[in-house]
């Protein structure tokens, strides 16, 4: 039944990839591409979200950054339609490579639910809302490449489960992460029970849900939940530039090859070995036709930088 499922679940990623043709400098980097593929907003509800997609020797990076100063980036229904959008953007277009979610607002990376909008709702209210915020989490974590949380400040409740699932989590020293959600007599609902016992061990998820604690970088780190903890610098986005250079090694690299790895990844960790091998060998032999893994044979008998397109 395992191998069943593996193999349906694999059958209906791969074919969605065949369609797949001042403030911290997360938004001040030059080679910022003002394109019309760029979304920049005017008034302060449309600039919840700064999105920027990176040119020049950088092209390939979109910076998605969150920008609510006064809720300190909380998640408000304008927020989670914003990056739904942003998601969509991101899986239509073919050229990008890496996403980068940090904060525009320094000192938080986004601190959960904005109770403020959710204690004005009916209790009919919340449920469709929790899910709507859950199947957005879903969809970042199923963006085709790969994705990178640079947390430079706190990430509280659905804040951390948006971090939870980008691929990879890199925070600064002092930042603060914690699933506090029992503090308020709830549970995570976007994700955080079932992701954060995948990061961490199961005993350790459980210890940080039921006693709502909030660690620092530091912790995070040893604990397995961040990457990288990096020493936060004057600017306040250390985190940032790290996600930024990581970002930079990934670039490079065969982008279908790449997806493929991300897919065989998280595919294969949810079920037995001898089925998760099979997901390797499917997605392997997506590579096989492609151009780019000719060019890379060739540059590498050529002695040369490979120039791969995604073909």
């Amino acid at each position: 039944m395992a191998a069943l499922v593996g193999r349906r679940a694999l059958i209906q990623a791969l074919d969605s990839a065949s369609r797949l043709s001042v403030s911290p400098s997360c938004m001040r980097q030059s080679g910022l591409s003002r394109g019309p593929a760029t979304r920049l907003y005017s008034s302060e509800s449309k600039d919840d979200l700064r999105v920027r997609y990176l040119d020049g020797e950088d092209s390939g990076i979109v910076v998605v950054g969150l920008n609510r100063p006064k809720a300190k980036n909380a998640i408000s229904k304008n927020l989670v339609k914003m990056m739904f959008d942003t998601v969509e953007d991101i899986k239509k277009n073919n050229k990008v490579r890496s996403v980068i979610i940090c904060s525009v607002v320094p000192g938080v990376f986004c601190a959960g639910a904005d109770l403020k909008e959710r204690a004005k709702m009916h209790q009919s209210e919340v449920g469709p809302f929790v899910s709507k915020a859950r199947a957005l989490i879903t969809e970042l974590g199923n963006l085709h490449v790969p994705t990178i949380a640079a947390i430079d400040g706190a990430a509280l409740g659905g804040g951390l489960e948006m971090a939870l699932a980008c691929d990879i989590r890199i925070s600064s020293n002092n930042a603060k992460m914690g699933l506090v959600e029992t503090k308020l007599a709830i549970i995570p609902g976007a994700g955080g029970t079932q992701r954060l016992p995948r990061v961490i061990s199961v005993s350790l998820a459980k210890e940080l849900i039921f006693a709502a604690r909030v660690i620092d970088g530091k912790e995070a780190h040893r604990l397995g939940l961040v990457s990288h903890s990096v020493e936060q610098n004057d600017s306040g986005d250390a985190a940032y530039q790290r996600a930024l250079e990581l970002s930079r090694e990934i670039n490079p690299q065969g982008p279908i090859a790449v997806r493929m790895a991300k897919l065989a990844i998280n595919q294969g960790i949810e079920v037995d070995l001898a089925t998760g091998l099979a997901i390797e060998e499917a997605c392997y032999a997506q590579v096989i036709p492609t151009k780019d893994r000719l060019e890379g044979l060739a540059a590498f008998k050529e002695k040369r930088r490979p120039q791969f397109k995604g073909e």
